[in-house]
């Protein structure tokens, strides 16, 4: 059994989406294990005081409607910082999000949220770590084999179409095409291949700089010279040539 010092705080957010400096939390779930294995659960719906794009509540299942009698994060961030005191955190991706939002919540409103001297641990990285993703390890589970050659170009694609063969015959839901398993799986929008835009309803968003979470064709209109400097910047090429056809079609659209 795990044995701890001081309280464990495991935490879970639902949000109107993932930009730590946009984005708001509409529902949070704590489960606090004590020391004596003692286990005490806060669960709170919260009114972001912003409108849940429909994106997220397909995901969390939280609508407009659930939240705005709830209380705001203000109302309640002294009962939420009480709950946690003392305790050390986790959760399942926390590091990179849960903990990083929370804490933007909290700073937000005027009040620390202290990590110095907690204990973070993110329940993702133990599994990762000790169930590895390599093509190796994928090779092994699915076909129940191990992979000669690896790191060499034609293994690894033999290897890969194995993998492929194997998860369709496991996975039922996958179906039988590539069609039934983009939409099993989710197909990515890919602007560049670097990921510096990335789309969303229908629209190029940046996904890095002072602009994250921003319109492209909105910015190339107000500060075209954010062009040249990208342009003129360390980017790849795929990037360069995506972002110019945003800025041709935006300046035709201008004129």
């Amino acid at each position: 059994m795990l044995q701890l010092t001081h309280p464990l705080a495991i935490i879970d957010l639902e949000t109107t989406g993932i930009n730590l400096g946009t984005d708001r939390i509409v529902e949070i779930a704590i489960v606090k294990i004590m020391p004596d294995e003692k286990k005490v659960i806060k669960r709170k719906l919260i009114n972001p005081e912003m409108p849940i794009p429909p994106s997220s509540s397909d995901i969390h299942g939280i609508t407009d409607d659930m939240v705005k009698d709830a209380p705001t994060f203000k109302q309640v961030a002294n009962e939420l910082k009480q709950f946690l005191d003392n305790c050390d955190l986790a959760g399942y991706n926390s590091n990179r999000f849960d903990i990083p939002m929370l804490a933007e919540e909290f700073l937000r409103i005027g009040m620390e949220f202290e990590s110095k001297g907690r204990k973070l641990l993110d329940v993702q990285k133990i599994f990762h770590m000790m169930e590895q993703r390599t093509l190796t390890a994928a090779y092994r589970f699915y076909c129940g084999k191990e992979l000669e050659g690896a790191h060499g170009a034609e293994a690894d694609a033999s290897a890969t179409w194995e993998v492929l063969v194997a998860q369709v015959e496991k996975y039922p839901q996958l179906g039988t095409n590539l069609e039934t398993i983009l939409k099993c799986i989710g197909e990515e929008q890919v602007v560049d291949f670097a990921r510096r835009f990335i789309m969303e309803n229908g629209t190029e968003i940046f996904n890095f700089g002072k602009h994250k979470g921003r319109s492209v064709a909105e910015i190339l209109k107000a500060e075209p010279q954010y062009y040249d400097w990208m342009m003129k910047g360390d980017f790849p090429l795929h990037t360069k040539q995506k972002l110019t056809e945003i800025f041709n079609r935006t300046m035709l659209k201008k004129g």
